[in-house]
């Protein structure tokens, strides 16, 4: 088949230190007229050809940025609604779980494909980790689409349903309870585990209890939930904003729970119930340290060796 001849247009000449050039003007990406030139007419029609899928890449992209940069915007706006805690764990799962697989890529460029492609990787962690991505996934796109970015949501059909599903937690028995404040009495994690066994408050809730919220000389003795603990760069922040309106609660204290914090009240030098040397609240790292010591007295075998007529004996 015989190839289809161009129409070259009749470009306008000009000429440029005594040399004739054969020229055009064209409108870039920002609404200017640009000069090209050309020593041949076939030459400038090249050039013309490569200016305008330059300039329509160049208003593409301006158009519909990539996965990468719309996320970093999305976040932004966020930022301004959502509690810090909250922000860091949706920063950390938009970084792993979509720009690393697609923030190369231009949003109008994203299929249905490319995302359930993406979604592998979250399929292999837990149901909750995987839903929560999804509903990430769901709420950028749609921002995008309501924002004109995007035509329609390729998530749109996004099943909620991956991940592996979480083992059912039992709760301790009253033996193990018993072998567990046994093996940690005396210990620094005596008092968290006491307040989390009998009063049931969330370790972010345990670490941002102060003394002015604990009534022990109540008829009837409470503690008040009134703060939240977390960490940010391994630095203690305690904040009165927490998840809901019902996370503000008054719980009634039972007599071995009251006990143990009256005994804990009258050793502390702190306005925290657990607090460390310094009297603050536990870092990040400090806390890890502090659970190390469940682990260690609780699940962990130990050994010791004494020596009985001169021979070496183990036991664990």
């Amino acid at each position: 088949m015989a190839r289809k001849k161009r129409e070259i247009p009749n470009y306008g000449t000009v000429v440029l230190k005594g040399i004739e050039f054969y020229r055009t003007r064209i409108e870039d990406a920002d609404g200017k007229r640009v000069a090209l030139y050309a020593k041949t007419p076939e030459e400038l029609f090249d050039k013309v050809e490569e200016a305008k899928q330059q300039i329509e890449n160049a208003a593409f992209r301006r158009a519909s940025p990539t996965v990468a940069e719309y996320c970093e915007r999305w976040l932004t706006m966020q930022s301004a609604r959502i509690r810090t805690t909250t922000l860091i764990d949706y920063t950390s799962k938009v970084k792993n779980y979509i720009i690393a697989p697609l923030g190369h890529m231009y949003m109008a460029e994203v299929t249905a494909d490319d995302i359930k492609l993406a979604m592998v990787n979250a399929s292999t962690k837990s149901s909750s980790v995987y839903r929560s991505v999804q509903m990430l996934y769901k709420c950028i796109f749609y921002s995008a689409v309501e924002s004109k970015i995007i035509d329609s949501c390729p998530c749109e059909k996004l099943s909620a349903k991956g991940g592996k599903p979480q083992d059912d937690r039992e709760a301790l028995t009253d033996e193990q309870v018993e072998k567990l404040l046994a093996a940690i009495k005396g210990l620094p994690p005596y008092v968290f585990v006491m307040i989390g066994l009998y009063a049931g408050l969330r370790r972010e809730e345990i670490l941002a209890l102060k003394w002015d919220c604990v009534f022990l000389d109540a008829d009837t003795p409470y503690l008040s939930v009134q703060r939240a603990w977390h960490s940010e760069h391994n630095r203690p922040v305690i904040s009165k904003d927490l998840k809901t309106k019902a996370a503000k609660r008054d719980i009634p204290l039972p007599p071995m729970l009251a006990d143990c914090l009256r005994e804990a009240k009258a050793q502390s030098n702190s306005e925290f119930v657990i607090a460390n040397r310094d009297g603050g609240p536990l870092s990040y790292t400090q806390f890890k340290r502090v659970w190390q010591y469940i682990v260690t007295r609780s699940t962990k075998e130990r050994t010791y060796v004494r020596y009985l007529n001169g021979q070496k004996i183990t036991h664990t």
